[in-house]
Formats: structure tokens, sequence, C-alpha cells
């Protein structure tokens, strides 16, 4: 199975609003400068999962996009699913309606079964918090400022 581009770039930029956004509007530019996406590319993305409930954005200055919801509560099937629709219409795309008896079709919907559960396993918390441990470092690392 091959995961599409606006997948993997939608995943980049939600898990970049995780992980480096601290709960503050984000700007699709800084977005897809620090992932290595285009700005136009990104923006189309970021409006389909505004439309799926994934992001709001925030007008004006300081504006931006914001996880609609806390990275705990996003799993990668909804980030999927939100570009690509349902999982089982993934596995059921191109058969026949005739139902030949004599093939493996209940496949499909098993598979699809599978692939929701591995997504619903996945959330941007864990992606964050995998991240860390691998030693990703945050975007404003170098300028974070500590008081006492």
């Amino acid at each position: 199975m091959r995961v599409s581009l606006q997948v993997r770039y939608a995943v980049c930029g939600l898990f970049d609003l995780a992980y480096n956004g601290a709960g503050q509007p984000v700007q699709v530019r800084v977005i897809g400068e620090r992932q290595g996406i285009p700005t136009r590319y990104l923006e189309q993305i970021f409006q389909r999962l505004r439309k799926s409930g994934l992001v709001r954005g925030k007008r004006g200055p300081g504006g931006g996009y914001l996880l609609a919801r806390p990275p705990s509560e996003i799993t990668l099937r909804h980030i999927v699913e939100g570009l690509e629709g349902p999982a089982s219409e993934w596995f059921e795309a191109g058969l026949g309606d005739d139902g030949d008896a004599h093939r493996p079709d209940f496949v499909w919907g098993e598979l699809a079964d599978s692939f929701r559960e591995l997504l619903d396993a996945s959330t941007l918390e864990g992606l964050c918090r995998r991240a860390a441990q691998r030693g990703v470092p945050h975007a404003d690392a170098a300028n974070r400022m500590y008081f006492i």
C-alpha cells in the first residue's frame, strides 16, 4: 500500500503543530519551511484538515493554525481519513459488485479493519513523545528563554 504525498505532508504538518506550536498559532509558511513542504500545497492540505475538524485557523497578526483538539485525541486514522475518506473505501476501490463466490473478497474488509486499528493506535502525542526520545530538536530550542 502506498501512502499519498498529501497524507505524508498532513502528518508532518500536524506533528509540527503539536511538537513546536506550544498551543500557539503557527503560520503555514513556517511549518512548510521547517518540514520542507511547499507552502501553497500545505495551505491546501490545511484547508482540508480544517474542514475535517483537525485544525482551526486564527486570523490577523499572530495568526496561523492551531490543533482543534489535544494531540492525545488526534490519531493517524483521523488524519488519513480526513484527507482520503474512510479506510473501508481504500480497500474496496475497484472491486466489482458481482461478488464472485470464487474470490477471497472478505480479505479487503479484514485488511481495512486491521489498518484502522493500527492507525488508531498512533496519536500525535505519541509521535511527539517518540520524536523527543529520538532527540528531534524543537524548532525554538535555541531561542527558549528561562526566567527564574
